[in-house]
């Protein structure tokens, strides 16, 4: 079996603020409005993988955040949300894995606490503090990249990451990543646990393992993956093996070409 772990935000949906063609298919809503799209490519495209792969989201999202979306599949079998501290099966909360998670970061509640009260008082911050399920916080910020700094001083780098995207400045427990996420899937899907598997049938372990994803939160899925997908404004992305990597100057969505290539692979294997 073929698992495909896919980031959602800039490599399979789109912002409304992102140019992806005038023909595009909403599939997110917030507050009565469309937030997020796909191309009708990869739109059509996932629905052909999901039937030959088990494709599984793979997103730093909440869980909240994550239902707001309708891919047009139903609800996937498998999804890892909150930067893979939470598995949902069948669209619901896996406890035995929110807790492994938890005891995964243990040590790493004191930093936690550090980096949310230094964002409370941080005067760039222009949003609240989020901890999010005791796993990690963000909050945004209006000088990012110093807030970012800030937070790298005064945490302990054998414990904790910091990332910044746009806006958005997390904190997160080095061991709450996605690949680490990826891992532990694999692990108990080959061990066959019955607490990770789908009721619609019983799934036989990863013969394959595709991840994709377009922000260094994506990066650590490429030390789990046999093949890792990224667009090439992730430059970390380019100096890693098993990697192909999608030229964004030839023009064309990120999304189409990694479900087009994803579709190839499952073909080809599946002969």
């Amino acid at each position: 079996m073929i698992l495909f772990h896919a980031d959602l935000d800039n490599t399979l949906i789109y912002s409304y603020k992102r140019n992806i063609g005038s023909e595009k298919k909403g599939v997110e809503i917030y507050e009565g409005r469309t937030v997020s799209y796909m191309t009708p490519e990869s739109f059509r495209r996932l629905k052909e993988i999901s039937r030959r792969t088990l494709f599984i989201p793979t997103t730093t999202r909440t869980e909240e955040q994550y239902a707001r979306i309708d891919f047009g599949i139903g609800t996937p079998r498998l999804a890892l949300v909150c930067n893979g501290g939470v598995l949902l099966k069948d669209g619901t909360e896996v406890k035995e894995w929110y807790e492994e998670s938890l005891e995964m970061i243990g040590e790493c509640r004191g930093e936690l606490a550090r980096a949310e009260e230094y964002l409370q008082r941080d005067r760039d911050r222009s949003f609240e503090v989020r901890n999010i399920r005791n796993l990690f916080v963000f909050t945004k910020s209006e000088n990012p990249q110093k807030t970012a700094e800030a937070l790298t001083e005064i945490l302990d780098p054998s414990k904790m990451s910091v990332f910044r995207t746009g806006v958005k400045v997390y904190a997160l427990p080095s061991a709450l990543n996605k690949g680490c996420a990826v891992g532990r899937l694999k692990r108990r899907l080959a061990g066959q646990d019955k607490a990770v598997q789908p009721s619609s049938g019983v799934l036989s372990g990863a013969d394959y393992v595709i991840a994709a994803g377009d922000s260094e939160f994506d990066l650590s899925m490429a030390e789990e993956a046999d093949l890792f997908f990224a667009p090439d404004t992730l430059a970390a992305a380019q100096d890693r093996g098993r990697t192909e990597i999608f030229r964004t100057g030839e023009g064309g969505v990120f999304s189409d070409y990694l479900l087009q290539r994803v579709a190839e692979i499952a073909a080809e294997r599946g002969k």
